[in-house]
């Protein structure tokens, strides 16, 4: 797993701003909400808002380090839970399908930045690159590892196969929000896996 840095202590109040953020951000992306929204939600002044967080940039960024740090904890937990790198796979899709289906979060937040990258302000760019990055890398050594487990078939290198999936998978995250239809992310999702099963 990569390594981070130590994400800073936060108290009730900045994690129930942070929580407010990462729904706003998945309805909407970074220029959908304003701290007059997050007032509204968390029943607080916006100037409590710029203590915490003096501009957007600040709150936004993070929002994504600590969504990326739930991400790092989940993969860690399916990495050390689930034997079969392949099931693995299966499991990392699964926890997607279900969130978009329960809109729990109704979509990965940084897969709605990367698309508002050119827009949006460079530290908030650099967590959602680092979101990526991390995640390709752990999706590579969980192919490495299932190719030499004979579990994983590669048509390409682990690293160029893991940014494949990532591509679907978060495509796919895309696709069933401009459908309105939760159900196609699995259709997706599943095809993206089936091709990676050994015969």
């Amino acid at each position: 797993m990569p390594s981070a840095s130590p994400l800073p202590a936060y108290s009730p109040k900045a994690l129930e701003i942070v929580r407010r953020t990462n729904e706003l951000l998945a309805a909407g992306g970074y220029n959908g909400f304003s701290y007059a929204d997050i007032a509204e939600l968390v029943q607080v002044r916006k100037a409590s808002i710029h203590h915490h967080f003096p501009a957007k940039a600040d709150l936004v960024k993070a929002t994504v380090a600590l969504h990326r740090e739930a991400m790092r904890q989940g993969l860690q937990s399916l990495q050390q839970g689930v034997a079969d790198p392949y099931a693995r796979l299966i499991a990392y899709s699964r926890y997607w399908a279900e969130c978009i289906r329960e809109s729990n979060p109704p979509i990965c937040i940084c897969a709605l930045l990367a698309a508002e990258l050119p827009a949006i302000p460079a530290e908030v760019a650099d967590e959602v690159r680092g979101h990526f990055d991390g995640l390709q890398a752990w999706l590579a050594l969980t192919m490495e590892e299932g190719a030499a487990k004979g579990t994983v078939r590669l048509a390409d290198t682990p690293s160029a196969e893991a940014a494949m999936f990532m591509a679907s998978i978060h495509g796919a995250m895309l696709s069933a929000r401009a459908a309105g239809n939760a159900a196609l992310f699995w259709q997706i999702a599943q095809l993206a896996t089936d091709r990676l099963k050994a015969p």
